[in-house]
This record gives C-alpha cells, sequence and structure tokens, in this order.
C-alpha cells in the first residue's frame, strides 16, 4: 500500500513536472510542421491578379489576393494549394516546405465552368446548359478598339453586325432573323440589349434603338449573349437574342484603373480623344458593401469628318453592393450625355467591283456643314434652334435596385428593377442623295413646281454662279404637255457622280422623350434534382415625340466636305425671290409642320421554366411564356401652307420664311396583342469535359412603335392590324473542353414568317402625294452551322476563332413593283426561292493572342462573304476581309502601353447600299431589279464602307 502511494506520489510529481515540456515539444513541432508561406499570383502579362482565391486542400482555411497580388497563410510542408480566379486555369500547387511562391495563371478565356446569368431559367455553368451563349471578358473587351459597344458582338458566332454608321444607329440579329434592314432603321428589332440583366430600353421604332444610350467603357465586366433559344422565353418580346452587358462591381480590396486614349481616325487624318476611369473596393470593414464607379468622355471626329466633331460626350455609372447570409442588394445609376452623328452614303460605280467616282474618297463627309436654323413649332410661339453640330444628342438618367435573397426551404427570389429618363434630340441631316436640277423631282421638293423663270445656284460663301437653269412649260399644239428644265450653264462639281446634280440635305429635327420603368420578377423553387423559375415582367414606356423639319438644305458634291449653296428665283415678270436664308437654308425662321405624338405601351409577360437533372449526365430544361403588349396613343399631324403675308418678315420674295403650319389632323388608337411562346432543350453530358445538346424554340415578335408612329393619314389609321411575326429555331450543340481546346458546333434551323413588306409610291410628281401601298407579308429560312474554338498551342500563345456557315432564303417573298406614277400600273413581283439579303454564307473572325512577359499581341482577322444586295438578287455585295492588330507592353506591373490599328490595309467593303437614282429612288432597295441593273449597269448608286484605317495609342494605369 505504502509502495503504491509512493508511485502515485511519484507519478503525480513526475508529470507536475513533465507536462510543461510535453507541451513544449507539441509546440515546437507543430511549429516546425506548420509555416507561413507569402507568395505573389501574376498573369502571364506580368499583372497582378486580385482577389484571386487561395485554399488549402482539404482543410477549411484560404486566403485572397490583395491589389498587388500578394498573399500569405499558415500551411505545412506536405499540404496542396488550389489556386483560382474567374477567368484564369485552375491550379493545384504543391507547397512541398517552400516558404515562397510566384505563381503565373494562364487565362482561361471559355471557361465552360463559368457560372452563366443570361438566357437561362437557373445559373448553371455552360457545360450543363442546352443553350447556345458565348461569354466575353473583361480582358478581351479591353484588347480592343470597338466602332460602337455592339461591335463587340462580331466576336460573336451567328450574329450579324453592322456598324459601318459609326457608334450609332447600327444593325445586330442573329441566324437569318432579320427584317432585311441593312442600315439604321429596325436595327435591333428581334434582339433585346441589355444592361446588367434588363433591357437598355423596351421601346423601339425607325431610327430609336438602344445603342443611343449604350456605350461600353472601363465599367464593363463581361458581355454574355444568346442567340435564339431561350431568348423567346427570357427575352421581352426579343426571340433573336439577348446580349446583356454586365457591369463590374467593387471587390474586397480597392482597385482602380484609368485609360487615357489618343487616335487619328479616317486615315491619319482626324482626331480622337478618349479618357476611361473605374475604381471600386470595399466601403466598410467587414468589406460586405463594396462601390464602383467608372465613365469616360470621348471627343472623335469620325472616320469621315464632316467640319465638326462627329461623337463627343460621355457617361458616368456607380453601384453599391450590399452583401449579406444568401443574398444581395444592388443599387446603381447611369448618366449619359453623348452627341454623335452617323456617315451616310458615298456615291459609288460599279456593282461587281464597287469603286468610288474619280475625286471621292473613303474619307469623305457628305454630312451637311455647321448649319443654325430657328423655326416655330406649328402656329406656337415656341421657337426652336437648330444646329447640326449637336448631331444626335442623347441623354439617359437611371437608376436601378437589383435584390436576391436564400429564402431557404430551396426558395430563391430575384427581382431587378429600373426607371430611366431618356432623351433623344436630332439636329441632323439624312437620305442624303444627289438630285438633279434638270428633274421635276428637283421642283417638286423646293416646293416650286410650275413656278416658271430662271434658277439661280450660287455658293453660299463667295456667291460664285455654280449653274442657272429655267424651268419652262411644255407646249405642244398650244397645249400643256409638262415641263422643260433647259441648263442654261452648269460648272456644279460632281459631274462623275450625277449631272446637273445637288446634294438634298432634309435638316430634321426630332425629339424623343421617353420615361421607361421596368421590372422583372423571378421566384425559383430548388428541389433535390431539378428546379421551377417562376417569372414576370412588367415594363411601361411613355413617349413624347415631336418630328418635323428645321428646313431644307442644298449643298455642292465637293470634296472632302460638301458647301453650301443659296438659290434664287426669277419669275417672268422680273422678280426675284429668295428661296434659301442667309444662312442657306429653305424654312429657316419660319412656322414648321411638327407631328406631335403622345404613345404608352404597356407590357407584361408571365414565364414559367423547368429544370429537371434527370440522372448525372443529362438534363431537361423547358419553358413558357406568355406576353401582353398594349399601345394607347394620339398623333396629331401638321401641315404647312404659305401664310400669304410674306411671313416673318412681311415680304413676299423671301420665300424661305413663308411658310406657316398646324395641326390638321388627329388620329387616336388603342391596340393590344398577346403571344404565346415555348422552348425545350436536353444537355448530355458524354464525359465530363464533352457535351450534347438539342432544342427547338418558338417564340413570337409583336409590333414595336414603329407602326404606330407610322399612322398620319387616314388610310394607315384605316388599315392599322399589328400582327406578330412568328420566329421557330432547332439547334444541335457539342461542347467540349480540353486542357487546351474549347470548342463549341452547334448546327441551326431558323424560320421567320409573317414578315411585312410595306413600300411607299406617289399619285403625282409632287412628294407630297405619296401613298403606302398595301402591305405584304413574307417567309424566310436560315439553315446553317455557328462555330467557336478556343486553342492554346503554348503557354504563351492562344487562338480564338468564330464561324457562321449558313444558307438563308426567302420562302415566300412578294413585293411591290410601283411603276410610273399612280397606282393603276402597280403590280405584285415574287421572288420566293431567292436568296435572302445581308445574310452572307460564310463569316469568320479568327483572332491568334501572344503574351509573354511583358510583351502581348493579338490580330483580328475577320471575312465577310458575298451576300444578296437585296431579295430580287439583283446583284451581290462583294465579300471582303479586315485586319485589326493590337499591341501591348507592361512598363511596370501598374502602367500598361497598347497600340491598336484598326483595318490595317485600308479595305473597302461595302456594308450597306442604296438603289441609283438620287432621292426618292434610293430608297426603294426592294424595287430595285436585274432588269433595272441591265438596263443601266453603269448606273451611279451609293454604298457605305467599312472604317478606313485608324491608328490608337493608349496608356493604362492601375492602383
Amino acid at each position: 500500500m505504502k509502495k503504491l502511494l509512493l508511485i502515485q506520489k511519484r507519478g503525480k510529481s513526475l508529470c507536475g513536472r513533465t507536462l510543461p515540456f510535453i507541451f513544449f515539444y507539441l509546440f515546437v513541432a507543430t511549429s516546425v510542421r506548420a509555416q507561413i508561406l507569402r507568395g505573389k499570383i501574376t498573369d502571364n502579362k506580368n499583372e497582378a491578379v486580385v482577389g484571386a482565391s487561395v485554399i488549402v486542400k482539404g482543410a477549411q482555411k484560404g486566403t485572397v489576393t490583395n491589389a498587388e497580388g500578394n498573399f500569405s497563410i499558415q500551411v505545412e510542408k506536405d499540404d496542396k494549394l488550389i489556386i483560382s480566379s474567374v477567368g484564369f486555369k485552375k491550379q493545384e500547387i504543391n507547397v512541398s516546405g517552400r516558404n515562397t511562391l510566384n505563381i503565373v495563371l494562364l487565362e482561361d478565356i471559355e471557361s465552360l465552368e463559368e457560372v452563366i446569368v443570361t438566357g437561362l431559367f437557373d445559373k448553371r455553368s455552360r457545360m450543363e446548359s442546352s443553350v447556345a451563349i458565348s461569354v466575353l471578358n473583361s480582358k478581351q473587351l479591353a484588347a480592343v478598339i470597338p466602332v460602337s459597344a455592339v461591335d463587340l458582338l462580331k466576336n460573336i458566332p451567328g450574329v450579324y453586325v453592322n456598324s459601318s454608321l459609326g457608334e450609332i444607329r447600327n444593325t445586330v440579329y442573329s441566324r437569318g432573323v432579320s427584317v432585311g434592314s441593312n442600315d439604321g432603321a429596325s436595327g435591333y428589332y428581334y434582339v433585346s440589349m441589355q444592361e446588367d440583366g434588363l433591357p437598355i430600353t423596351n421601346a423601339t421604332f425607325g431610327n430609336y434603338g438602344p445603342d443611343f444610350f449604350l456605350r461600353a467603357d472601363a465599367t464593363l465586366g463581361k458581355l454574355e449573349a444568346v442567340r435564339g433559344g431561350t431568348a423567346s422565353i427570357l427575352g421581352n418580346n426579343a426571340p433573336g437574342g439577348i446580349f446583356n452587358y454586365v457591369s463590374k462591381t467593387g471587390g474586397t480590396v480597392f482597385q482602380a484603373e484609368v485609360r487615357a486614349k489618343y487616335g487619328l481616325e479616317g486615315n491619319g487624318k482626324n482626331p480622337f480623344y478618349r479618357t476611361d476611369f473605374n475604381f471600386g473596393g470595399p466601403l466598410n470593414n467587414d468589406k460586405s458593401i463594396t462601390y464602383n464607379v467608372g465613365g469616360f468622355w470621348r471627343q472623335s471626329d469620325g472616320a469621315r469628318n464632316p467640319g465638326y466633331p462627329m461623337n463627343n460626350g460621355g457617361q458616368i455609372k456607380a453601384n453599391i453592393v450590399k452583401k449579406f447570409k444568401g443574398g444581395s442588394v444592388k443599387l446603381y445609376a447611369k448618366y449619359l450625355n453623348d452627341k454623335n452623328a452617323w456617315f451616310e452614303f458615298l456615291p459609288t460605280t460599279g456593282f461587281s467591283h464597287p469603286t468610288l467616282p474619280a475625286g471621292v474618297e473613303q474619307t469623305n463627309s457628305v454630312l451637311i456643314p455647321a448649319i443654325k436654323a430657328s423655326f416655330k413649332v406649328n402656329d406656337t410661339n415656341e421657337t426652336v434652334n437648330y444646329d447640326s453640330r449637336d448631331k444626335i444628342n442623347s441623354k439617359d438618367i437611371s437608376f436601378g435596385l437589383n435584390f436576391d435573397k436564400d429564402l431557404g426551404n430551396g426558395f430563391v427570389i430575384d427581382n431587378k428593377m429600373k426607371y430611366s429618363d431618356k432623351s433623344s434630340v436630332w439636329n441632323t441631316t439624312g437620305v442624303v442623295y444627289p438630285t438633279a436640277l434638270d428633274n421635276i423631282i428637283f421642283y417638286a421638293i423646293l416646293g416650286q413646281i410650275a413656278q416658271f423663270g430662271t434658277y439661280k445656284f450660287n455658293d453660299l460663301a463667295t456667291g460664285k454662279n455654280l449653274a442657272t437653269v429655267m424651268q419652262l412649260p411644255n407646249m405642244i399644239n398650244g397645249q400643256f404637255a409638262g415641263f422643260n428644265f433647259p441648263v442654261l450653264n452648269s460648272s456644279l462639281p460632281g459631274e462623275s457622280i450625277q449631272k446637273n446634280s445637288l446634294y438634298f440635305n432634309p435638316l430634321f429635327y426630332t425629339s424623343n422623350k421617353m420615361g421607361e420603368f421596368i421590372d422583372q420578377l423571378t421566384i425559383t423553387k430548388r428541389l433535390n434534382k431539378m428546379s421551377f423559375t417562376a417569372g414576370a415582367f412588367y415594363a411601361v414606356s411613355n413617349l413624347t415625340r415631336r418630328n418635323g423639319s428645321a428646313g431644307l438644305a442644298m449643298t455642292t458634291m465637293l470634296t472632302p466636305h460638301p458647301e453650301l449653296t443659296s438659290i434664287t428665283y426669277d419669275d417672268f415678270a422680273g422678280n426675284t425671290y429668295k428661296l434659301t436664308a442667309p444662312n442657306g437654308a429653305m424654312g429657316s425662321g419660319s412656322s414648321s409642320a411638327i407631328n406631335l405624338y403622345d404613345i404608352s405601351q404597356k407590357q407584361i409577360a408571365l414565364f414559367l421554366g423547368h429544370n429537371w437533372t434527370i440522372s448525372d449526365r443529362l438534363d431537361l430544361d423547358w419553358g413558357i411564356r406568355y406576353e401582353g403588349i398594349g399601345i394607347d396613343g394620339t398623333n396629331q399631324i401638321a401641315t404647312s401652307s404659305n401664310d400669304g403675308t410674306g411671313g416673318v418678315d412681311k415680304n413676299p420674295l423671301t420665300t424661305y420664311d413663308n411658310a406657316t403650319a398646324k395641326v390638321t389632323s388627329v388620329y387616336k388608337y388603342n391596340k393590344s396583342l398577346s403571344t404565346f411562346s415555348m422552348s425545350a432543350g436536353l444537355n448530355y453530358k458524354l464525359a465530363d469535359n464533352y457535351a450534347v445538346y438539342g432544342r427547338y424554340s418558338q417564340g413570337n415578335k409583336a409590333p414595336d412603335m414603329g407602326i404606330y408612329i407610322g399612322v398620319d393619314n387616314d388610310a394607315s389609321a384605316k388599315f392599322l392590324d399589328p400582327q406578330s411575326q412568328k420566329v421557330q429555331q432547332f439547334e444541335l450543340g457539342f461542347k467540349a473542353k480540353t486542357n487546351n481546346l474549347s470548342l463549341f458546333i452547334t448546327p441551326f434551323y431558323s424560320i421567320l414568317d409573317n414578315v411585312p413588306i410595306q413600300q411607299i409610291g406617289q399619285e403625282t410628281d409632287d412628294i407630297s402625294s405619296q401613298y403606302e401601298a398595301p402591305i405584304l407579308y413574307n417567309k424566310y429560312e436560315t439553315k446553317g452551322v455557328e462555330l467557336e474554338a478556343n486553342y492554346n498551342l503554348t503557354s504563351a500563345l492562344s487562338i480564338r476563332g468564330v464561324a457562321t456557315l449558313q444558307s438563308s432564303k426567302a420562302v415566300r417573298f412578294q413585293a411591290w413593283l410601283l411603276g410610273a406614277n399612280g397606282k393603276a400600273d402597280d403590280k405584285i413581283e415574287s421572288y420566293s426561292g431567292n436568296e435572302t439579303d445581308n445574310n452572307a454564307n460564310l463569316i469568320v473572325r479568327i483572332s491568334p493572342t501572344y503574351s509573354r512577359g511583358k510583351v502581348y499581341a493579338s490580330i483580328d482577322w475577320s471575312y465577310m462573304g458575298k451576300r444578296a444586295a437585296n431579295v430580287p438578287n439583283a446583284f451581290y455585295l462583294p465579300a471582303f476581309d479586315q485586319t485589326n492588330l493590337n499591341l501591348g507592353y507592361n512598363l511596370t506591373s501598374k502602367v500598361q502601353l497598347q497600340g491598336n490599328i484598326n483595318n490595317v490595309f485600308n479595305q473597302i467593303g461595302v456594308m450597306s447600299w442604296s438603289a441609283p437614282g438620287g432621292f426618292p429612288q434610293a430608297l426603294d432597295r426592294q424595287g430595285f431589279t436585274k432588269a433595272q441593273l441591265e438596263a443601266n449597269p453603269n448606273a451611279v448608286y451609293s454604298t457605305i464602307s467599312i472604317p478606313p484605317r485608324a491608328f490608337f495609342l493608349s496608356i493604362n494605369y492601375k492602383f
């Protein structure tokens, strides 16, 4: 017993002395095994990767890189680290007892695992989805100098983009789903252009669209593009596609960037200045509240300088995000104030090989020089001051709130809402076509038919006489038999374009003011292997529009800029009338006929989507959408006449101010239209990195506001009958992802039905006698395949390519041949079976990129195959290619120099055209036939080409 007690006593004493040594040993042993690892993560351009995730594999600990790309973390010598960041390939690295690491992440441009938010009922990766979707990240976007925001979509397969007009009034469509427009009108008819998941504007009509209010700048984080498919369900009246420009939000560390850019457009002739900025970061200690602010300012004389800046203005955008458990709230705002003109058509000869006439260059402009005019609105005392240098002044003040929350039990709610106050005020010209002085159309435009006498055309600036023409009655056997227009003398420039002609320049004045509220709510219920998404979309758009003219100007066909012309008229009684004011405009100072429109569009849609993971490899999704659109409006149509008192100055010999105008007719309408759409797809994973899918979609497109704005006479009001167009699409898809290759192959078949064609005829030579021919409805079909691939040849060299191979034809196409004045000889001509216009059989873009150390470079080579100029297939617009070069050098980790050359070889590529004959014949593209071409193969017509060569130099500073 004593021995036992002794042992216990000794043991107790031993423990008392030994335990501290044991703990000390364990501490030392642990310290030896654990260590602080410090490292830096950069990309292959040696730029810091901010916010990269560093996680110890199999452990619940990790960190993120700071603004310099640095991190520190406690590890053990045998640990493995998993390094990841959005847009880069994930890496797994062995610590192997090291204390420091320098890690280079490789870009993963075509990540199939990146979560997609556009065009899907529930968030998922590209490998899991049965949707044709492409993603462009911020690095890809920053490397190029696009003509416009939608110019970026040229990097998307299946999408046709015409940005040849400039920054605004572009055309975008996919898979042949097009109204056949090849310039600004109806350019976005079938697609939804979005910012952060909501439409930029929900109301469109001719010459008013989303790109008036869309600019790509340093705040753009990525671009997600959906072609067809689920756009029928999740797009707002847009079965052709959804293109979502996703803005950057602030991160957990402060980041900032400033870009200064200088360029020479127009083959090195015209200056370009631009500054972009973006900065953001956390607002509170726990970094649950972040902010981001950015924008741009730009002034550009343009590729074809009219004598004043083509584009000047900018925008600022900001957002604040609060993240909380299971959700987030984002507040955002945008202010845009930008002024833009667009390029008009240049005269062209040769239909097989378009060539500019002698004395005309691709850098020439036909827009009017700086001109000011004032006029009164109808018979009111309101005066409007027109200034062509203001061009189209677009403003957008928008505020939005996005909210998402996991409610528990598998329920997730997401609501996006936005209010915007938009305006687009036009002070510009358009339809600038030659008009012959020895043709009755010219005098009809001037309102001078049967005003017999001598007309003198002088250079406004110098007073030099350019031409003298008489208007005389043609008498046969003492009976009036029409008009004669003998040219007494002419030294007018542009004889190689059109003999004895001036450019027709209507001074367009339009004020569009749009107040819009848009809201989209979705509720998702997630189960074990499926989810259900129910949603509602609501939008109300209130338009107040004034549309008319500030007058009319005639300009010489001089290059590089036209010059204003003054016009006088001497009657046979010896009186001299001044048709143009001292500023060169007819109608200046008078009362102008301004049409007034008040239109309200309300749209509500209900949709339901279902995702079902049938097995580990097979996913099914389907959805339906009901959409209702109502239009309630009043159009007040004004007409003009001679006031008989001599006008503003009471002098009847100054005819430019003798007009008076008032509202003479009012049309009211209240129309509604509803549609039902559906889409379903299956996605099957052949293996972890390979998948196939199939989808069928049936969508509808209800008419936009344009059909209602067109109500301006008794006939158009009587026959106003809005009908939806139908779009069907079948598509298959193959997706592959290996270490070095991402590949997407998507065959498709689309059918566009019930497409209206509206043509305008004239009862007499007087253009005020125009009438609308009855609407004809047509049907198109397009078969093709989209290809998208990215291949990493080495760690420094990769190639990205997109291509569209397609064949499009008019299954049913009828158009009016209007013949001579009057309806008597109008007849319907069928062109069924012909190729559709502006659908090239092949569109390709290949972009090799090299990046190593401080140097990076890329080439964008694109090819547009030949395409039918119109559905009558009168001729084909020839194929062309374009090469852009991008070079960059990192002076330091924070300072980067970049040089860009667009259209390196100064190629001419025709994107748009107008028919021969000058105004108004030039406007009827579909009415121009093979027979007319064969009768006059040397006729001068008009085209717009891709912009000529341009040079840019940028410096980027990140801090």
